[in-house]
C-alpha cells in the first residue's frame, strides 16, 4: 500500500461516549473511507501510531433523510471502524495533558 493511500484511509478519530469508554479495553474508533478494506485499516494503524492490531471490525452508517426549513435532504453515509489493540499497546489521541 503506497504512503499517500495509507494517510488519506483514516479521516478522523470518533470521540464519543461510547468511542472514550472503549478505549479503556485498547478499543479505538476511527472514521475511514468507504472503500477501505479491514487489512488497509490495519496497516495503516499500525503505521501511523507504531502499535500492533489485533483485530478490525468495521460498521456502515446508513444515509438518513433530513429536513432542514422544510427542505428534504440527505445525509451521506459512512463507514467506521473498532480497532482493537494487542496487550501493552495503546493509542494517546487527546495529547498529553
Amino acid at each position: 500500500m503506497n504512503e499517500e493511500r495509507m494517510l488519506q484511509i483514516l479521516q478522523a478519530p470518533q470521540m464519543t461516549e461510547k468511542a472514550v469508554r472503549l478505549s479503556g479495553e485498547r478499543q479505538y474508533v476511527f472514521k475511514v473511507l468507504v472503500d477501505a478494506t479491514k487489512p488497509e485499516i490495519k496497516v495503516a494503524v499500525e503505521k501511523l501510531f507504531n502499535v500492533q492490531v489485533k483485530s478490525v471490525r468495521v460498521l456502515n452508517v446508513r444515509a438518513s433523510d433530513t429536513a432542514f426549513r422544510g427542505r428534504p435532504g440527505i445525509r451521506s453515509g459512512w463507514k467506521k471502524a473498532y480497532v482493537t489493540l494487542k496487550d501493552g499497546f495503546t493509542i494517546e489521541l487527546l495529547g498529553a495533558a
